[in-house]
């Protein structure tokens, strides 16, 4: 469990303090391991739970819009939930790593494009579009985080057209 703990939280043995100079240094974070545990699961369970609400807002024939909306925050909240397990910045780089930027960037731009229309454009069949395409990215991204799981996907999907 202790390998499992440096590992999230990026620690790879270095003995410096948490601070270079003036500027803190936020690769390492100053909650305990039980409050990372605490609050990325609070995080986490409030995601599905706007997801959840997202769902039961089209019950309740609220809109595509407002669906769409409440989804996309679900999923942000998801996402930002795995900063307290890892760390902001050591988070940020592990999405913006060579093998998943284009991935990183195209679930931002879902998320956006999706509030946008969801927000301003108030389309319904636009926010259902970028749900959709929303899903996919966050699939595709979180696949990244698996060895081998985009290549195992790459390969089924090519037998299945061929």
């Amino acid at each position: 469990m202790d390998k499992l703990r440096r590992a999230l939280a990026g620690d790879d043995g270095r003995d410096d303090d948490s601070t270079t100079g003036i500027i803190p240094n936020f690769d390492t974070t100053t909650l305990s391991w039980s409050t990372r545990i605490k609050c990325f699961a609070f995080c986490f369970i409030l995601g599905i739970l706007l997801s959840m609400l997202a769902s039961l807002s089209l019950f309740l024939h609220r809109g595509w819009a407002q669906f769409a909306v409440l989804y996309t925050f679900g999923n942000i909240v998801s996402m930002l939930s795995t900063l307290f397990l890892m760390g902001p910045v050591n988070q940020v780089k592990k999405m913006f790593a060579p093998t998943r930027v284009v991935a990183t960037i195209v679930v931002i731009v879902m998320i956006v494009l999706t509030l946008v229309s969801g927000f301003w454009i108030k389309n319904a069949g636009l926010a259902f579009l970028f749900i959709i395409m929303q899903w996919m990215a966050m699939t595709w991204y979180s696949l990244s985080y698996i060895p081998y799981a985009r290549d195992a996907v790459k390969k089924t999907v090519e037998t299945c057209i061929a």
